[in-house]
């Protein structure tokens, strides 16, 4: 008997792990890609323990590790460089049981792939959903190339403007506008002393974080009107808002070049939906709960989310209950995780002077006073376990001791 077959729509972090996840526990699994290549956006990405846990099971974890620069002491500052909080990077990993790692988007990307048959993903090959099935029942089709597919399960991960999403749930008001956009770009280091850092202004947010090449990722956010772009180049937007902030933030802006530059509004699903599946089709990442950046788990979210669709959806078992096992575990949690981005949004997009002003003594007092508070906040975020491995027991529970006895703690 031949194994059921899975289509995913979309090739980002999430999609390519739950093909991984999801060809480890027996399906034949086909990824379809719009874009000619796998090459991502040149961004990096930073990966909590939860996430790093999500990668163990697929055998992961401790190549992404390995490749990745794991974040060091750091801390929150003012534009002029007065330092608002510390960071200890090793009472985070004792609380959530690791560090934060921060690795090249690209990176992941390829070693996700490299885990599938060349054959399995397809690019250049825009997909849509015809019909998404029902569970027990007809089969979902998806239209690609001028033919259709036949499945008998369908993943949505075709980012924030999802068109799986619309035909599930054409009531939904889908994602709308947080006030803010971003830019991120990826440099060579410069030549000046730094440490990890976020450096808070009025209704502005910058933050540099070093990559295990040698390289810089930088991110930045901005109170803007949705849809506004830089008359000239976004490098130079750059400067205009970031130049005057202490180094080495001009530094990074005058190395990048302009023409790589990434700049997106930022747009979350602040409404959930009423479930993440309908028959034979399901949605995960920001198809699912497109969340703002600010606690940095958008892409961790979207990889919990393949790990645990393919505990719940196994070959041999039923579909319909293990979808919606899938919604009834993940939707309340990426809910919480979407709301609790928000929040903090909203304290980066403050402008008045008195607002900012309090905003900054808070956070200064509690990380003199209190500095677990700060931690607090990724408290049943960080510190997720995934549910039963989705592969099986062999070489990777092997791989999986050895890392455990190397790095000393639990992942």
């Amino acid at each position: 008997m031949s194994a059921p077959r899975a289509v995913v729509i979309g090739s980002g972090v999430g999609g390519l792990t739950a093909a991984v996840a999801l060809r480890q526990s027996g399906w034949q699994v086909t990824v379809l890609e719009r874009a000619a290549s796998l090459e991502p956006v040149g961004a990096g990405i930073g990966l909590a323990p939860n996430a790093q846990r999500a990668l163990d099971v697929i055998g992961l974890g401790d190549d992404i590790r390995d490749l990745a620069a794991w974040q060091g002491d750091g801390g929150m500052f003012g534009p002029g460089g007065r330092r608002l909080s510390r960071t200890n990077s090793a009472a985070a990993a004792e609380r959530f049981g690791g560090p934060l790692v921060m690795v090249h988007r690209a990176t992941l990307i390829d070693r996700l792939a490299a885990r599938l048959p060349a054959d399995a993903v397809r690019t250049d090959s825009p997909a849509s959903l015809a019909d998404p099935g029902v569970a027990g029942g007809r089969p979902a089709r998806v239209t690609t190339d001028g033919q259709e597919i036949e499945a008998d399960l369908v993943i949505g991960a075709e980012g924030i403007n999802s068109a799986v999403r619309r035909l599930l749930f054409p009531g939904h008001p889908g994602p709308s506008y947080s006030g803010l956009t971003t830019w991120r770009v990826v440099v060579p280091a410069p030549d000046l002393p730094f440490e990890p850092h976020e450096t808070w202004g009025p209704g502005a947010l910058w933050g540099t974080q070093p990559l295990k090449d040698g390289r810089i990722y930088a991110y930045a956010a901005a109170v803007a009107p949705a849809g506004a772009r830089a008359a000239d180049n976004e490098q130079a937007e750059l400067l205009r808002r970031f130049g005057s902030w202490h180094d080495p933030i001009p530094a990074i802006i005058t190395a990048a070049e302009p023409g790589l530059v990434l700049r997106h509004d930022v747009h979350h699903l602040i409404e959930p939906l009423p479930a993440f599946h309908r028959g034979r089709t399901v949605l995960l990442g920001d198809a699912a709960h497109a969340m703002a950046p600010t606690l940095g788990q958008g892409g961790n979210q979207a990889i919990e989310d393949g790990i645990v669709l393919a505990h719940h959806a196994m070959p041999d078992g039923d579909l319909a209950a293990g979808l919606a096992a899938y919604s009834a575990e993940r939707l309340p949690r990426t809910t919480a995780v979407v709301r609790k981005s928000a929040r903090i949004a909203r304290l980066v997009s403050l402008t008045g002077t008195p607002a900012v002003a309090v905003r900054d003594t808070l956070m200064s007092t509690v990380s003199r006073l209190a500095p677990g508070l700060v931690l607090r906040t990724f408290d049943g975020i960080a510190d997720w376990q995934p549910p039963q491995r989705t592969y099986a027991a062999g070489a990777q529970d092997a791989a999986e001791g050895q890392s455990a006895q190397r790095q000393g703690r639990p992942l």
